[in-house]
């Protein structure tokens, strides 16, 4: 295969939503090469469904955006980030009706405001219940007019590389167009490269949501934060086909969760019941399922009414029925997916790294929004707010030395990863975003209620939710909790570990191992068969000849292993993050 070079002053990798909104943000004066690794739109934005929680209404106020975004956070999100933030929403939401998304208005021709699970108040402004594909479909015909933009599809980000200086000026991709590898200099170098949900077996994300965009930044020194807290949504589409996510708002407009016996069973788990943060309600059904050995609780939302469901669940109406399932008659089968990574690439609020010369936005990157968990409809908001906030940084700044790359040291040639590995851990209780790096060490005297706030009746999900997953656990002789294929609840407690070390290294058994041992429950038993595995593979990965599927594998490896480390090395429950030991 041949290799070449190219320059541009501004490299985005990835497509989304965030690379989108800062593409677009960047003057005109500026030449800007935007990467996808498939045809745009791609990605999880046009998969969103929600939309976008900003404060629009007399009725609400952005101290209460700021309280429900910590509240569900766990109380560890960054202070300064969430109030940055969520002050920005009124404004992305303008510029994206600038931009001429058509989101939804009432009669009198205002914005409708739903309501999602975690919030007190109606602030998430839609298009619908397909909102992520509505925003990229009015960005996307702008962005390939504009002359300053351009796209390159089917190219895949395999190295970042420094200059003599240390700063990132350059990356080597495949193109699969060309089938050639290429270096690509840059005065700056932007990640969007999206989640890692398809690092599991049961995702709600595409295929391409890896994790590569974490692994990449780490190998050239970016500290990582809170990668432990991988967010599981509650109610996806458990049917044949794709995973199809049925949105939190169906729960928001008043959706009810059922047990086999069509019984309301969320308000046993928490105050809030089908309203309570995600985090809560899926570990609350997954407790439920187990109590009643099967792979599914309902979802009713009949009593909604045919004209609502037709008119703001369109998506969710189309999916059931071609499915063979009506939302306006039937109860549907639901059961949580690994669904959104609050952690990420740490950056500053501009959404600069740790490293010169390297940007990080969207769900790739951790700006101390999100916290331990993420409240409905703050992603897409992050995606605008932090797109645009990188673009007017970058205008601004000066850019890094394009020439004099240091040769590239690939971090896949090592037999293991964990002898090198270094990760930031966040302090809650730190109002700045500011966090010290160290080597990968617990975050010790956290617990799961770390709260002060104080609830109507407080939340019984910790001591119900884990009672009913162990009782399950000893009625069925440890066997209960295995990975099934359609069930993605395991502890990690069986006896049997040998199966997926002798398995080959695979994106298959990866993801099958993510599945049983790093999922929704987790215990120290289970994370440490899972970083001997990810070790054993990576050992015989770094022993192949070098090949693209070599390198993106160990990209994955990489991911995985610094998600799974920092799980175990939080031995306490935290938002997203639930220990059962």
């Amino acid at each position: 295969m041949q290799s070449g070079s190219t320059q541009t002053q501004v490299l985005i990798i990835g497509a989304g939503l965030a690379g989108t909104s800062l593409a677009l943000s960047l003057p005109s004066s500026m030449h800007v090469t935007l990467l996808s690794s498939a045809p745009v739109p791609c990605g999880a934005s046009p998969m969103a469904l929600g939309g976008l929680a900003a404060v629009l209404s007399a009725q609400d106020s952005l101290e209460q955006h700021i309280e429900d975004t910590l509240e569900a956070g766990a109380r560890h999100s960054d202070k300064e980030a969430v109030r940055g933030i969520l002050q920005a929403a009124p404004d992305a939401v303008h510029w994206l009706l600038e931009r001429q998304v058509p989101l939804d208005r009432t009669e009198d021709g205002q914005l409708h405001l739903t309501r999602e699970g975690g919030h007190s108040r109606r602030r998430i402004v839609h298009a619908a219940d397909a909102s992520g594909y509505a925003i990229m479909q009015a960005l996307a015909p702008q962005l390939a007019k504009a002359p300053h933009v351009q796209q390159r599809t089917d190219c895949l980000a395999l190295t970042l590389r420094r200059n003599e200086q240390g700063a990132v000026a350059g990356v080597d991709i495949y193109d699969k167009h060309t089938h050639r590898y290429e270096t690509i200099l840059a005065d700056h170098v932007v990640l969007a490269t999206g989640g890692l949900g398809s690092l599991y077996a049961h995702s709600t994300n595409p295929d391409s949501a890896l994790g590569e965009g974490v692994a990449l930044a780490w190998r050239v020194g970016a500290a990582i934060r809170d990668l432990e807290f991988v967010q599981f949504h509650p109610t996806c589409l458990h049917a044949e086909g794709p995973t199809f996510l049925l949105t939190e708002a169906l729960r928001g407009e008043g959706g009810h969760l059922l047990d086999k016996q069509g019984r309301r069973f969320m308000p046993a788990y928490d105050a809030r019941a089908e309203l309570a943060p995600r985090d809560i309600v899926s570990r609350a059904i997954a407790a439920q399922m187990r109590q009643e050995g099967s792979s599914h609780v309902w979802l009713d939302v009949r009593h909604l009414g045919a004209d609502t469901l037709q008119q703001h669940f369109p998506k969710a109406l189309e999916e059931g029925l071609c499915r063979g399932l009506d939302l306006r008659r039937d109860w549907v089968p639901v059961a949580p997916a690994a669904h959104y990574s609050c952690g990420g690439i740490q950056t500053d609020m501009s959404g600069r790294t740790t490293v010169p010369g390297l940007y990080a936005v969207g769900e790739v990157a951790c700006t101390g929004l999100h916290g331990a968990n993420r409240l409905a409809s703050n992603s897409l908001l992050e995606c605008v707010v932090m797109g645009r906030a990188a673009a007017e940084a970058i205008a601004r700044s000066k850019g890094t030395q394009r020439s004099a790359l240091v040769p590239e040291t690939d971090a896949a040639t090592t037999s293991s990863i964990s002898s090198s590995c270094s990760y930031t851990n966040s302090n809650p209780s730190s109002s700045s975003s500011s966090s010290s790096q160290a080597s990968i060490g617990p975050n010790w005297g956290l617990s799961l209620n770390s709260s002060s706030h104080s609830n109507p009746r407080p939340s019984l999900m910790t001591a119900t939710a884990a009672d009913a997953v162990e009782n399950a656990i000893i009625a069925n002789n440890d066997k209960a909790c295995q990975y099934d294929g359609n069930n993605s609840y395991s502890n990690g407690s069986h006896k049997n570990h040998s199966s997926s070390t002798n398995n080959p290294p695979s994106l298959p058994a990866l993801r099958n191992l993510m599945q049983e041992h790093v999922g929704l429950l987790r215990n120290h038993q289970g994370l440490i068969q899972a970083l001997h595995t990810l070790d054993h593979w990576h050992g015989q990965i770094s022993l192949l000849p070098p090949s693209l599927d070599q390198r993106t594998l160990s990209l994955q490896l990489d991911t995985a292993w610094l998600l799974t480390r920092a799980a175990l090395d939080r031995p306490r429950s935290l938002g997203a993050h639930y220990r059962l030991d």
